[in-house]
């Protein structure tokens, strides 16, 4: 089973920093918080830390991650996305990807994007609603 992990990066306004996809071949034009697979011998923290310096450019402490919910989605045969909320950080967010990503906007989780990832918009539904774990797709 695949795991991955999803970083919203909230501002003191509120608003999460999302990125657009762009020339990756799946969803690209669509909204999407910064995120990435788990590797090897690699924890959920330690994961999320690497892909927001990696897509990003912003340094995390691992104190600094909140829990805020975990998906098991059917996708792929299954994956597991945990979600996780920074709002301390080091660094001015800066696109990282430009290969995979053409825009990088902070929105408010009651002002989505028109255009996401399906699974995710869910998820994030779900966390405004304060819930912390869901099934997609089953």
């Amino acid at each position: 089973m695949i795991g991955d992990v999803h970083l919203l990066l909230t501002d003191d306004q509120g608003r999460v920093l999302f990125g657009r996809r762009a020339n990756t071949g799946y969803a690209d034009g669509a909204y999407h918080p910064p995120s990435g697979h788990l590797e090897a011998e690699e924890s959920v923290v330690d994961a999320l830390v690497r892909e927001a310096d990696e897509e990003i450019g912003v340094v995390i402490a691992p104190g600094d991650v909140e829990f805020v919910h975990v998906m098991h989605n059917s996708s792929s045969g299954g994956r597991v996305a945990f979600f996780f909320r920074v709002v301390r950080w080091q660094g001015v967010p800066e696109n990282r990807e430009p290969d995979k990503c053409d825009a990088l906007e902070w929105f408010g989780l009651d002002s989505l994007p028109a255009e996401m990832i399906p699974y995710c918009r869910e998820a994030l539904d779900r966390i405004a609603s304060g819930e912390r774990m869901s099934v997609y797709g089953w």
